[in-house]
């Protein structure tokens, strides 16, 4: 029963690079005369001055993140002078996703016509101005509609900072290093985030669980903030593009929307991607049903049991377990999907999750539900890369980035659907037999389904290319 995955969504382009290299099929070769880029070490790349303060900015940018969502995690659902009920949660949820949902096909639109060195420079000192507005809030008790509006303005700038991130880094290094360079400042700023949270937690325990305490956190991660701020500032503002002509040509609101429907007509010519968003949407719909439910069972069921912790360390314990399980998957799911193709394997990942789902999370007890975060991250990783590489293969790079942005936007939009439909129909302990065995028989049946589906093997599309990871929402 997990709580996330192993990070959030992501850029579109960085994922879109990253899934087309796990299929040996579709390796990318560097331009001729010169090493793949899978050869490219770390220690290369961080001998580029330019690289390493981009991936600060990224850092310290994500160590924040981590523990401003720990700091409202701990002042809206594990706070005792607050009584969390699954309302609150779903509008946490809400606060967390949506700005991913909403403006996320749009911030390349606005990425396109903004210096990227003073977006990434004055979104982060934004950034720490209003995490100090919600600290005040926090200490003062604020909690609602003002609380959860300040919040979400704090993560919809997250939005535009990511979104630079992934268009700056192009500028920074060379296109046949890019995929290296994606995959250590992506895999970095998760780890980074996740010890941001982490921090944050054993900060609590010094500074107290009350409004306080959330409030000291909260602060914490604006210091964070103004860090990444003053390292973006070191750029020359022309140094992170746009390019001039980029600026000239930009695409307009209008002409973002047009493209999301263009990528819509265009997946209805790829029945393979078509089954596999119908896949994702009841893994994600599933996935965030059990995401609310284990919140409240750590906040208002369970009691600790040793090792197993209740409250806020156990839901860290339990995200502990989902990273680790996502880790695995993605050693795993390559070789896998090689021998058992993009359907089987899928399928076979949904029916083990409706088999954990039924056997270790009926009984309600920690000791089953640690292990089950496990399997489940393990299941949602595996799940996302297989569609992560099919989309990258099989869509025409003309529409990749449209048909990336309308997958986020389900995927988001499902899981922000499942938290409000549990926050009305789950009891507040967030024990509920019928949900579990729901959930379950679900997972069973699509993985059944999809396992007994036969891969048209569409061919895959031979543009998939470094320069493709330039990240563009549209």
């Amino acid at each position: 029963m997990a709580f996330g995955e192993t990070g959030p969504v992501g850029d579109t382009a960085d994922r879109e690079v990253a899934a087309s290299c796990f299929d040996a099929d579709i390796a990318v070769a560097a331009p001729t005369g010169r090493p793949p880029a899978t050869m490219y070490t770390t220690r290369h790349l961080l001998g580029r001055p330019d690289l390493r303060r981009l991936l600060a900015v990224r850092l310290h940018g994500q160590f924040a993140d981590g523990v401003f969502q720990a700091s409202l995690a701990g002042a809206v659902l594990f706070n005792p002078e607050r009584q969390a009920h699954a309302a609150d949660i779903a509008a946490g949820f809400a606060v967390l996703l949506l700005p991913y949902t909403v403006l996320g096909p749009f911030a390349g639109v606005l990425l396109d016509r903004w210096w990227r060195q003073r977006v990434l420079r004055n979104a982060n000192l934004i950034r720490a101005l209003l995490v100090c507005g919600v600290a005040a809030e926090i200490a003062a008790g604020v909690h609602g509609q003002p609380f959860y509006l300040s919040a979400l303005v704090v993560i919809s700038v997250n939005r535009f900072v990511l979104s630079a991130l992934s268009a700056s880094l192009p500028h920074v290094v060379e296109p046949d290093r890019l995929i290296t360079a994606n995959a250590l400042s992506t895999t970095a700023g998760a780890v980074v985030a996740a010890i941001g949270g982490g921090a944050a937690i054993g900060l609590r325990s010094m500074a107290g669980g009350g409004n306080l305490g959330s409030a000291v956190i909260a602060l914490g991660a604006a210091v964070a903030y103004l860090i990444a701020g003053v390292f973006a500032a070191g750029f020359p503002m022309l140094k992170l593009g746009p390019d001039d002509d980029t600026r000239s040509h930009g695409e307009t609101v209008r002409h973002v929307v047009a493209g999301l429907l263009a990528g819509a007509q265009h997946v209805r010519s790829h029945p393979s991607v078509v089954r596999a968003f119908g896949m994702i949407a009841v893994h994600r719909f599933a996935y965030g049903i059990t995401a609310i439910t284990t919140l409240l069972l750590y906040r208002n069921y369970f009691s600790e049991a040793g090792f197993f912790r209740a409250g806020l360390p156990g839901l860290a314990q339990a995200v502990a377990g989902i990273a680790i399980g996502g880790g695995l998957a993605a050693l795993v799911t390559p070789r896998a999907t090689r021998r058992l193709g993009f359907t089987r394997w899928p399928g076979l990942l949904l029916m083990l999750a409706g088999v954990t789902e039924l056997a270790l999370g009926l009984p309600f007890k920690l000791q089953t539900f640690l292990p089950a975060a496990a399997v489940l991250g393990f299941v949602a990783q595996g799940v996302k890369i297989c569609v992560d590489t099919m989309v990258a293969q099989r869509v025409a790079d003309d529409f990749r980035g449209r048909v990336f942005s309308l997958y986020d936007t389900l995927f988001n939009m499902l899981f922000v659907s499942a938290a409000v439909l549990t926050a009305v129909l789950l009891p507040e302990t967030g024990k509920s037999f019928i949900a579990v065995v729901i959930i379950g028989i679900a997972y069973l049946i699509a993985g059944f389904i999809y396992y007994r589906v036969r891969d048209t093997n569409e061919p895959a599309v031979p543009d998939v290319q470094p320069t493709a990871g330039v990240p563009v929402a549209r």
